[in-house]
This record gives structure tokens, C-alpha cells and sequence, in this order.
């Protein structure tokens, strides 16, 4: 037997084209929105509800977080333990978040106990009593959790970071203090709910391994009649950011052993024509392993254990950042080191064999993210809140493969600021 040389990398075969399962798409009779994506090998399916309300549109901090995270601790039918032991007992599994203008309930479930899963679905969507001692409880340890957190040079960063960038008016950058926390009761938590959890305001995803009975039981559960007692779509809020003129800000954590450098600026908005051609960029700049960042910084000059870039897409524009954590000595060499990578994206052309790699990487992580059901249906729920059309995913494609040197050259021209990238410190204050 011939083994395979090992030291010459094996030749990378394209694919040439991509078949993306395109969600069978209904409109159930009282208006909810039905996308099935039948996908799956294993007898599971994953069931998500996409309620449209937010930090965006929240009344005060915290209100839409705690509103969503507050569905599991107890119904008009079901104790919070009884919630946590039913879905135990049935092996499913429960996932609560909320983000900019999105909340988000999602239920696995093993296809055998779908009837018994859903209805413990059902109670908490339609019928939360947010009853004040869980509440106080989780506020409590939230609370406990966000002092700790306080206490961190990457957490005491970031905020810095995304206060100066956005401005305090702006939902990203208007800070959560622990004074927040106190108060939350659970009538403020009602009326996020009231407002935002209803049938006119909702959209639900179905994918893995789905049958005509699934379909059915989401129809009749969800689908059939209105659910809720606001029925009016919640009000599109558009905010402009308002970036501080500091350049360098330093936040002092006297007992850090290491700092917390974040290097950030606002980034495109996700419909700009130069998006998807500049994740290209912003990939080979610090976006995997092998990226520039990582390779002089971590690598030869051993500044840092790792360093990133990348862009967050917030609603509207998005945070360019660099992150990175070193010890207190490099800050000032591992900050010149940025600029110099953004001065060489700037100034000289990739060359063909570096692009190719990194466009090999994009293309791999890319097919991934389609390969199973439920990453499908992440990549579309995606497309929805980002108001993106059905073609994103090919036009991701083209633009992984379509994108030369020169662009790169051109788009780190354009998009790479050094003059408005603002530079935020968090650690001990050095003399």
C-alpha cells in the first residue's frame, strides 16, 4: 500500500454547485408564517418561534431578555419544576434567547413524544404567569453574575468599546447597570409579552425529520386560531449611531494580570453591495487560524495566545472589531502590529496562494453550515431577520469565489479606517 505524501497538501476540489433545501413555506389560517425544511436521518425535530420584539424595542433594559427567559418558570398549567421534568423525562430541550429585534423559543424533541413536548411548548408561549419569586431568584444570580463579569478585562472592554462606537441613545450601546436589575417585576415583563407574543407577530420554523403529523400538531396548536392579546406589529425603529470622538479609551483594572485590547469601528450595513466580498477580507485580516492577525501577532512575535477579527451584525451598521487579550507589556506592540496588517491589506496585493486558502476555508465552512437540518434552518431564520433575499446563500458563494487580489487591496482601502478605529484598553495602567 501506498500512503499519501503528508508535507504537500492535497488538492482541494470546488464545488461546482450548491443545493440549498429551500423551506417549504405555508401560511396556517390564522396568519403564522410555516417554514418546514424535512431534512433530517434521526427521529428528532427542532421546532422554532421567532417573535418579533427586541432590545430595540423594549421600554427599558433588560425587559425583552427577562421577558423570554421568564416563559420556563412557570404557566397557568405547569410549575417551573414540572416544566424542567417533563421536558427531562421526555429528553427534550429547551432554548430561550432574545437579541436586537428577535426572540426566540426553540424545542428539540424526539419525534415519539412530539404530542407531549409540544403542549408543554404551547403553555409556555401562550399562557407565562412570570411569577415574582423565580423571578427574584434569577434576578439575583444575574445580578451576581454581572458583578463578575464586571470584574473581567474582555467584559469591561467590549462594553467600552460598543459604548464608544454606537453612543448611549443607540439600543448597542446603551449599557445595562446593575441598578437595570431592580427593575424588572413581573408587570413590566407582562407587558413585553403582551405587546410582542401574539399570532400576528410570529413565525415558526419545523425541520429534522418531519412527518405530516408534526405539521399537523404545529397547525393545531399554533396555527389554528389567534393567540395573544395584541395583534399590531411592533413599531420599526431605526437608530443612528453616534461615535464618540476619543480615539484611545482606557478602562483601569489595577489587579489585571493582562489586558483586554479591542480595536473596533462601525462596519456596512449587510444589504451594502461590498459585504460579502469584504467577510473575505476581514477572514484573511483575523477571521480563522491561519489569518494575518494570527500569524504575526501570535505566531512570530508571540504577543498574544490569540487574536481575532471580525464583524458583528448588529441592525443597520455593524461593529468591526480586533480582539485580543496580552500581557500588559505588549499592548502598545500589538496595537502598532494591527495597524501594520491593515497597512499591508492596504498597500500590497495577496498573493493568489494565500486568497486560495483562505477562500478554501470560507467555501468548507460555508458548506457545513447546510449539511444538516438544523444548521439549514439557523442559515434560514438568518435570511429572515436579516431581511435577506432566497439567493444569499449562492450570492455567498460567488463572492467567496469571484473576489481578486485587487479587490482586496480595494475593499481594505475602503473599509479598513486606521484614522477611526478606535482603540480601548482595559487593564493595568502602565507607567
Amino acid at each position: 500500500m501506498i500512503l499519501p505524501d503528508r508535507t504537500v497538501q492535497p488538492k482541494v476540489r470546488d464545488v461546482e454547485q450548491l443545493a440549498v433545501q429551500v423551506p417549504l413555506r405555508v401560511v396556517m389560517p390564522n396568519g403564522v408564517p410555516l417554514n418546514v425544511l424535512d431534512s433530517g436521518e434521526n427521529e428528532v425535530v427542532r421546532i422554532d418561534l421567532l417573535i418579533e420584539g427586541g432590545r430595540w424595542q423594549q421600554s427599558q433594559p433588560l425587559q425583552a431578555l427577562f421577558t423570554n427567559r421568564m416563559l420556563r418558570e412557570g404557566t397557568q398549567r405547569l410549575s417551573a419544576s414540572e416544566i424542567a421534568e417533563r421536558l427531562d423525562y421526555y429528553g427534550a430541550w429547551l432554548e430561550l434567547s432574545s437579541a436586537s429585534e428577535y426572540a426566540y423559543v426553540t424545542l428539540y424533541s424526539l419525534n415519539k413524544y412530539l404530542p407531549q413536548t409540544l403542549d408543554i411548548l404551547e403553555s409556555i408561549v401562550k399562557e407565562p404567569v412570570f411569577p415574582e419569586k423565580e423571578l427574584d431568584v434569577i434576578i439575583k444570580n444575574n445580578i451576581q453574575q454581572f458583578l463578575v463579569n464586571s470584574s473581567k478585562v474582555d467584559f469591561l472592554a467590549h462594553r467600552a468599546l460598543v459604548k464608544a462606537v454606537y453612543g448611549e441613545q443607540h439600543p448597542t450601546g446603551r449599557l445595562v447597570e446593575e441598578k437595570d436589575y431592580h427593575r424588572i417585576t413581573p408587570e413590566v415583563l407582562r407587558e413585553f409579552y403582551n405587546r410582542h407574543y401574539h399570532s400576528a407577530n410570529c413565525s415558526i420554523y419545523l425541520s429534522g425529520k418531519v412527518n405530516d403529523d408534526c405539521i399537523r400538531r404545529i397547525e393545531s396548536l399554533f396555527g389554528s386560531e389567534p393567540f395573544g392579546r395584541d395583534f399590531r406589529k411592533p413599531e420599526k425603529k431605526d437608530y443612528s449611531p453616534l461615535s464618540s470622538d476619543e480615539k484611545r479609551i482606557f478602562v483601569e483594572r489595577a489587579d489585571a494580570l493582562q489586558s483586554a485590547v479591542r480595536m473596533g469601528m462601525l462596519s456596512m450595513e449587510r444589504s451594502h453591495p461590498d459585504y460579502l466580498k469584504a467577510r473575505v477580507l476581514v477572514t484573511l485580516f483575523g477571521g480563522y487560524f491561519g489569518s494575518r492577525l494570527m500569524s504575526n501577532i501570535r505566531e512570530e512575535k508571540g504577543y498574544t495566545y490569540g487574536i481575532s477579527a471580525g464583524m458583528m451584525p448588529y441592525p443597520g451598521k455593524g461593529l468591526l472589531v480586533v480582539n485580543a487579550e496580552t500581557a500588559n507589556e505588549f499592548v502598545e506592540p500589538l496595537i502598532g502590529e494591527v495597524y501594520h496588517e491593515i497597512d499591508r491589506l492596504q498597500n500590497e496585493l495577496v498573493s493568489n496562494e494565500e486568497l486560495t486558502m483562505v477562500k478554501n476555508y470560507m467555501l468548507g465552512d460555508t458548506y457545513r453550515s447546510y449539511e444538516s437540518a438544523f444548521s439549514l434552518a439557523d442559515s434560514w431564520i438568518f435570511v429572515q431577520v436579516s431581511k435577506l433575499q432566497d439567493t444569499y446563500f449562492t450570492d455567498v458563494l460567488d463572492a467567496i469565489r469571484e473576489v481578486t487580489p485587487e479587490e482586496i487591496r480595494n475593499l481594505a482601502g475602503k473599509h479598513l479606517c486606521k484614522e477611526i478605529l478606535k482603540e480601548v484598553i482595559s487593564g493595568k495602567k502602565m507607567s
